[in-house]
């Protein structure tokens, strides 16, 4: 078994921005592994949030001792961006051996396509407001928020867009006062969930406070091990391929949030089709889809995945899986 780790830069469209920050390209890393004659391919954008760097993440795929699967991968190295690449590399390395798609290797019906939020990023509510005119067509649209001056941005959007539903990413921007004042306003214009709005390890105040507006855990979910502590907190779950450590795990915390009670949205970073293709075989059945990566893109992969009216559609097998 050979693995190499390349690193590939994306130019955004558009400059993306949220509480943390802004950027003007996807800076991701492309793994690929090659056994017995076959190759498979994934990829990982690997986040400041959660301590990770280019680099980091790129020893961490370098230093896997080998011979190893996708179940021993689960102990060689934790959730997170690095065995995210490494083991989507290797369904699509299975599911190339095999001559057959990862869904059918996964027991998975045969994937659809599926609507997809689209995502506006924290600016002036002029220029949300814009946006959101410009994407009204879109049935879903997803707010960059997380200050204590959103109420204007959230309004103006509202006005932009008077007929698309409306999620919101805070970004763990708000303090509970903040967020506690906020929830009426959410009821009013119409949002259907709010995303991490408080700080991850900072969210016990969520027990005390009425949710009306579905609350989403993002930054303080990442694979199976996070649920217990979720509860009365959270009324949803934001899967991500990079926060799970990949495909394997995303399913597995899939199957057991949605026993233990929780909705389920399928999210992800700002990556490429490569990126995006394991997580449309995941976000069947979800509540809510964000899988928007390559629409924020100025350039893609060689084979990008298909986005139309009917949403984004499942990889073709040139392109993953």
């Amino acid at each position: 078994m050979k693995i190499t780790v390349s690193r590939d830069v994306f130019r955004l469209a558009e400059v993306f921005t949220i509480s943390r920050g802004s950027r003007t390209q996807a800076e991701v890393l492309t793994v690929r592994v090659e056994d017995g004659g076959a190759s498979g391919w994934g990829e990982c954008v690997p986040y400041a949030r959660y301590n990770e760097t280019l680099d980091s993440v790129t020893a961490e795929i370098e230093g896997l001792t080998q011979p190893f699967d996708r179940q021993a991968l689960l102990e060689m190295l934790p959730a997170g961006a690095a065995r995210n690449a490494v083991d989507c590399a290797l369904w699509d390395l299975e599911a190339k051996r095999a001559g057959k798609r990862v869904w059918e290797l996964a027991g998975l019906a045969a994937p659809r396509p599926v609507i997809t939020a689209f995502t506006l990023s924290l600016d002036t509510p002029d220029n949300m407001r814009a946006a959101a005119r410009k994407h009204a067509f879109r049935p879903l649209l997803k707010i960059k928020l997380g200050t204590p001056e959103d109420m204007p941005r959230l309004e103006a959007v509202r006005e932009g867009a008077p007929d698309s539903r409306i999620v919101i990413d805070a970004n763990e921007g708000w303090s509970a006062e903040v967020y506690q004042d906020l929830v009426p306003h959410l009821q009013r214009l119409g949002v259907d969930l709010v995303e991490q709005p408080l700080p991850a390890g900072k969210d016990d105040a969520l027990r005390e406070i009425a949710r009306p507006v579905p609350v989403c855990a993002d930054e303080s979910c990442h694979d199976r091990g996070s649920l217990p502590g979720l509860k009365g907190k959270y009324d949803m779950v934001n899967i991500k391929l990079d926060k799970t450590g990949g495909l394997t795990e995303a399913l597995a915390l899939r199957e057991q949030a949605r026993e233990e009670g929780y909705g389920v949205m399928i999210g992800c970073m700002v990556g490429s089709s490569l990126a995006m293709a394991p997580a449309v075989l995941l976000a069947q059945g979800a509540e809510v889809v964000d899988l928007d990566g390559p629409l924020l893109l100025a350039e893609d992969r060689e084979i990008p995945l298909a986005y139309g009216a009917e949403g984004v559609s499942p990889p073709v097998a040139a392109l993953w899986g």
